[in-house]
This record gives structure tokens, C-alpha cells and sequence, in this order.
């Protein structure tokens, strides 16, 4: 399938085809959550080591940690603000916690040979500040191979400039449609190789925003392969 068959979801539309896929569709955050990490932890079949922020993004990071906990491959997870965390994201930090899990209150890569970004997803409107911003530029210190969660963090999922500091990826698992700030500027650059997953979203959420989902998108595999820019 060509890059031209998979429609871009910007940050506004992604938030709305969230709540309406709750809302009117009656599939829970929860899910999706759910099914983000699963789809995250298959591209990290290594010892990895997980950076959440406190947002939704985070509840994905979180989800990848336990699959990963339960391969024996989970070095350790950090959170900025454990405390911060609401709704599904909380959820999924308790749910951790219960297999023995500590969640860190500062990262320490030690042991592990891949880090999962999940400090920031969409909707960046100014730079990383604070412990979001020093943990991104402590990855870059690290030397790891990366796997972003939906986005790198710091990119700007709309234009694909990066205003400060912006993680590096090696791969990024985007979650349901890829993110126009992926295609454009900086965007392939920082994001590195490119997975748009399936994560259960309904088409007809997609459909309200404005998204025409080509029914044979996912049809096939759960996972595509987001073409690089034509030579």
C-alpha cells in the first residue's frame, strides 16, 4: 500500500476521533491503551528501559512496560509524574505496579539496549520544558537505540519542526494513522523508520473527522510500513 492510500490525522482530529470513539462508539480509553502498548512492546524485543510523561502517552509507555515485564525484558520504567497521572493512564501504572514493578521517579538505562519514548505524544505546543525536556536530552546522552510512541518527543506532530529539544528515533510506532509532522521538515529525519499501527479505533470515528480510511488498510496486518519519501 503507498503512502498515498494512508491519510495523515492531525493533532485536533486525533483528539476528536478519541472522544468519539469513547463517547459515541462506546470503546473504552482503556482499550486503546491497551492495545498502543501491545503494538509498542512488539518493536522492542530487547532489554529495554521506558520514559513516560504523565499524559496518555504515558499510559501507552506504560502498557509496553508490562508486556515487556512479562518477556523478562523490562530494565525499568520512569515516569516525570507519577503522582500527575489520571484516568487510564493511572490506570495502567497501578496495573504495573501490581506484578512488582517500580516506577522510578529518575531514569537509569543501566542494563538496557533500547529506550521507549513515550514523554509526549500530539497536540505539542511549545518547547519540552523542565523533567521532559532534561530526559530528552538524557536519552540523546545515552546512545540507545529509540522506539517513539505515536511521536518522537518534542516533534510537532502538525508541521515536523521540532521547537527545542526533540528525541531522536530509531523507529516510531505511530498509533492509528500516521501524523502529518512525520512526512514533512524534520519529521522522517527524527522519527527514523516508521510503523503506523492498528490499535482499534473505529473507521467510523475517522469518518466524523473528516478521514476516509481505506477499508483494506489494516485488512492484512496490523502493522504497515509508512513508505519513506519517493526518490
Amino acid at each position: 500500500m503507498s503512502s498515498i492510500d494512508i491519510p495523515s490525522l492531525t493533532a485536533a482530529q486525533a483528539r476528536e476521533a478519541d472522544r468519539l470513539t469513547w463517547e459515541r462508539f462506546r470503546v473504552p480509553v482503556s482499550w486503546l491503551m491497551e492495545a498502543a502498548g501491545w503494538q509498542v512492546a512488539r518493536h522492542c524485543r530487547r532489554p529495554s528501559y521506558v520514559l513516560c510523561g504523565k499524559g496518555n502517552n504515558g499510559g501507552d509507555g506504560l502498557a509496553a512496560a508490562r508486556h515487556l515485564h512479562r518477556w523478562g525484558l523490562l530494565r525499568g520504567v520512569a515516569c516525570t509524574d507519577r503522582e500527575g497521572l489520571r484516568g487510564p493512564a493511572a490506570e495502567q501504572a497501578e496495573a504495573l505496579e501490581a506484578v512488582g514493578v517500580t516506577i522510578a521517579t529518575e531514569p537509569d538505562p543501566t542494563g538496557a539496549s533500547l529506550v521507549v519514548d513515550a514523554l509526549l505524544g500530539t497536540g505539542l505546543s511549545r518547547p519540552p520544558e523542565g523533567r521532559v525536556r532534561e530526559w530528552i536530552e538524557a536519552a540523546a546522552r545515552w546512545d540507545l537505540p529509540v522506539v517513539a510512541v505515536d511521536l518522537p518527543s518534542g516533534l510537532d506532530g502538525d508541521a515536523g519542526h521540532a521547537p527545542g529539544a526533540c528525541v531522536g528515533a530509531s523507529l516510531t510506532v505511530t498509533l492509528g494513522l500516521p501524523k502529518p509532522g512525520l512526512r514533512t521538515q524534520r519529521g522522517r529525519e527524527l522519527a527514523g523508520e516508521v510503523w503506523v499501527a492498528d490499535i482499534g479505533i473505529p473507521s467510523e470515528a475517522y469518518r466524523e473527522v473528516g478521514i476516509s480510511v481505506p477499508a483494506g488498510l489494516f485488512a492484512e496486518r496490523d502493522l504497515v510500513l509508512l513508505p519513506g519519501p519517493a526518490a
